[in-house]
């Protein structure tokens, strides 16, 4: 088996190190605040199977970078907003990475450190899809 210079849990713990880390209560708190935008980077399924944050923009991870990028043919609109933004995924992993690339795009964002994972468990309002 090939021996990799960094894992995964290296490459998270080096983001984390040097992005801003909401706890899920405190984005509770910013749920109706319209200076927020909530990006929900998780598969379509997942959000079908567990549920998504009401008003939350799904932005999937593999298309993340190219629709915060104004340059980008897949620019989105929102994501030139002046808004607070912060990612969210499952556990903390997936945005911890991508906040962390974001951040060295030049795009200002933050990440639920606990992910959707604790969302239920802290009162958070939870939307299925139709």
């Amino acid at each position: 088996m090939r021996k990799l210079t960094t894992t995964s849990a290296e490459l998270v713990a080096k983001a984390r190190a040097r992005i801003e880390e909401i706890e899920t209560p405190d984005l509770i708190a910013l749920v109706d605040d319209p200076d927020v935008v909530i990006v929900d980077i998780r598969d379509p399924r997942e959000r079908q199977r567990m549920g998504f944050i009401p008003g939350a923009v799904h932005a999937p991870r593999g298309m993340l970078e190219f629709w915060v990028d104004p340059e980008s043919p897949y620019f989105k609109p929102v994501f030139g907003e002046d808004k607070r933004f912060v990612l969210h995924c499952a556990s903390g992993w997936r945005s911890a990475l991508s906040a962390a690339a974001l951040n060295d795009m030049g795009f200002a964002c933050a990440h639920l450190r606990e992910g959707f994972s604790t969302w239920k468990d802290h009162g958070g309002p939870v939307e299925f899809p139709a």
